[in-house]
């Protein structure tokens, strides 16, 4: 062993939480005790998007993806003997953060802690909500403020938090280049930090402390060297910003501070066990230069592509950094690819292009302006169409999926119900149950007040922090101080990117999409209908509308008519947009869980409205057993990850579509 001094490892975590707060405080604990050395939260959607569990979006989420927390009851069971002033928590909240750091903030003071030491991150990060992840509340302007109020409470209050993670993590599961990653996240930190200094709330002598406090979320995806050189490249542009734009002369202060989640997109439902070698490589991208190395990391578990992990499974993914840091002699060298003209030459290649990105978004008017436009979203949308489109040609080559295709039998999926976690579906009922509980026992007046309070605050221009604190300890509920918001600021619907996207895939003749085009015409002409019309639906609360996107784009180049509305939509939306505009298809995806219950819900509302002959198809993240009994239930057909060809479930569509009209089989490759 090297005489040097191994560096400290990175702070472990696994992104965690589901059913309850006590579940997931069993949970938490039993992590910690394993070696994990900080925490990081998962939120169900309802909690993320700001609803209470008995609201009709929540319906079949309450639990699923994450923990329901609706007011400080619930906060504190969730961290409950978990001694709050010792740990090192990551909050995975955006719309909502406001509302969970003040929850945090009165736990933590009821176990006595001084606030001032407490340690952690909430993501916070609203445009990249805007353009990939889909948990979005307010316009920009308003969310900006909630951004802005946070972060100047937070260095003057509770210095040692990072009130935002910059997150490129999610633009790069929605299709961004390396050099878009860089430059949206950049470009969101420039709009962030401009949007504090303006607001006059910290003195600008205090301003490198809201520097140094600016964290970052990253991606890593397989290609593990360009991965690795894209973090140098952050990197050495974050120094750049920090001193040339605001001035900071502090090298500490202007420090690149990033935790990192390796990339889920990548895993795949095919031979999910080539997922353990991925995470191994897409880690060693963040972990094995020492000059760019991150400060935190979380690992996806092998199973993600299949449903909910296990316990064990993220037992494994925590085993996987363990060995990293404390059996190879990783952390005992310097910057092992200093020097390397390698390195440098792709490094200097992604900070080009990522300056030259930047500029044209600041020549729009900023990362703000550029959301509100459409611009980044458009640009998002093709590029994973692109990537999409380079993996259906052999192009991209992924193991399991378009090559090396044949596989022994796996004994990690031979019961493959029992290798993913499922939540008891009464589950939802229990939560409501003790929300309502809530209410009837706290200070009703003293929550009307609090509330009101907040009102008046969000119509003026003040800090809304302490007003927010004040509805936590009144007993507020989420939905309760979301909607107080909501009545002030509205509510935004972010733009699709869909109609604005460019072509992926030619239509040459001969090609597939070509052959599939005929399909749709010739059946169009069979019904006399001009062009079929094909619904793309997402409900519930889900806001992961990559794959939806890329089904209504590759529908749209094949011939259909789309009526894609965006997300956050209920059964009964779906149903009167499938009626109003005469669809002859209703495509459904869902990738939180709630499928079981909403896809039966507008197949049973189709029946209600006499259209029970629209065929219903269902695409995300749905178990075999679950699979099964939709098609049951009568969903015409069902896509999982494995379904990668859009071309080939654009086929499927167009023969679902003329199956349900009696029409006989056309004998069109697809």
């Amino acid at each position: 062993m090297s005489e040097r001094q191994k560096d400290r490892p990175w702070l472990m975590r696994t992104y965690a939480g589901h059913s309850t707060a006590e579940a997931s405080n069993e949970l938490y604990r039993r992590n910690l005790a394993k070696g994990q050395t900080g925490l990081s939260v998962a939120f169900d959607l309802p909690t993320q998007t700001g609803y209470d569990p008995d609201h009709v979006l929540a319906r079949g989420e309450v639990g699923r993806v994450g923990v329901p927390v609706s007011h400080l009851g619930d906060m504190r069971r969730l961290f409950q003997d978990i001694p709050l002033e010792r740990m090192n928590t990551s909050m995975t909240i955006n719309a909502t953060a406001m509302w969970l750091l003040a929850l945090y903030q009165v736990v933590a003071e009821e176990q006595g802690a001084d606030v001032t030491t407490l340690q952690g991150t909430t993501q916070n990060d609203i445009v990249k909500e805007y353009l990939s992840r889909g948990t979005h509340v307010f316009p920009p302007g308003p969310s900006l403020r909630l951004t802005t109020d946070m972060i100047a409470y937070t260095v003057s209050r509770i210095p040692k938090w990072n009130p935002i993670n910059i997150c490129s993590y999610h633009l790069q599961e929605a299709g961004a280049t390396p050099v878009q990653e860089i430059a949206y996240a950049m470009s969101t930190a420039v709009a962030v930090l401009d949007a504090v200094r303006d607001s006059g709330q910290v003195p600008g002598e205090r301003f490198g402390d809201v520097v140094a406090r600016i964290s970052f979320f990253v991606n890593a995806g397989v290609r593990f060297i360009e991965e690795m050189c894209k973090m140098r490249a952050f990197g050495r542009i974050w120094d750049r910003i920090a001193r040339e734009r605001y001035g900071i002369e502090n090298p500490r202060q202007r420090r690149f501070r990033y935790g990192v989640q390796v990339n889920s997109l990548g895993l795949t439902e095919a031979q999910p066990e080539n997922n353990v070698q991925r995470i191994v490589l897409e880690m060693l991208a963040v972990t094995l230069s020492k000059d760019a190395r991150a400060r935190a990391v979380q690992l996806p578990a092998w199973n993600e592509a299949l449903g909910l992990p296990r316990p064990w499974d993220q037992q494994w993914s925590l085993r996987i950094q363990q060995v990293l840091a404390h059996e190879s002699d990783l952390l005992e060298y310097e910057d092992i690819f200093a020097g390397s003209h390698v390195v440098e030459a792709k490094v200097d290649q992604l900070v080009t292009e990522s300056l030259a990105e930047m500029d044209r978004i600041e020549r729009m008017g900023g990362a703000m302006a550029a959301v509100e436009s459409g611009y980044l979203k458009s640009e998002l949308v093709s590029s994973h169409a692109a990537r999409r489109a380079r993996i259906e040609s052999g192009e991209e080559r992924i193991v399991g999926v378009n090559i090396h295709e044949t596989t022994e039998p796996n004994p990690l999926t031979a019961d493959l119900d029992g290798a993913i976690m499922t939540v008891d579906p009464a589950n939802e009922a229990r939560v409501v149950a003790a929300l309502h509980e809530w209410r009837d026992n706290r200070d009703e007046a003293r929550a009307t007040e609090a509330l009101a309070s907040l009102k008046k605050a969000a119509a003026g221009t003040g800090n809304l922090m302490g007003a927010t604190v004040e509805c936590a300890r009144a007993g507020v509920t989420t939905g309760e101080w979301s909607w107080a918001l909501r009545d002030v600021f509205g509510e935004f619907r972010a733009p699709t990117g869909v109609s604005s996207a460019p072509v992926a895939v030619t239509a040459e003749a001969g090609t597939p999409l070509a052959l599939v085009r005929e399909k749709v015409a010739r059946t169009a002409a069979d019904l006399g209908s001009g062009r079929l019309r094909l619904l793309v639906g997402k409900p519930g609360l889900d806001g992961h509308s990559n794959g939806a996107e890329q089904i209504a784009v590759r529908a749209r180049d094949a011939g259909f008519e789309v009526v894609y509305q965006g997300i956050r939509l209920t059964p009964e939306q779906i149903v009167s947009a499938a009626l109003a505009e005469d669809v002859h298809c209703v495509g459904l995806s869902i990738l939180s869980g709630s499928h079981a219950e909403l896809v039966p819900d507008v197949l049973t509302r189709l029946r209600e409205a006499g259209a029970p002959d629209i065929p219903v198809i269902a695409g995300g993240i749905i178990p075999p057993a679950d699979a099964e009994a939709l098609l049951g239930a009568g969903v015409a057909a069902v896509f999982t990850p494995k379904d990668f060809g859009i071309t080939e479930i654009i086929g499927r569509i167009v023969d679902e579509i003329r199956k349900a009209n009696k029409l006989d089989p056309l004998e069109v490759p697809a």
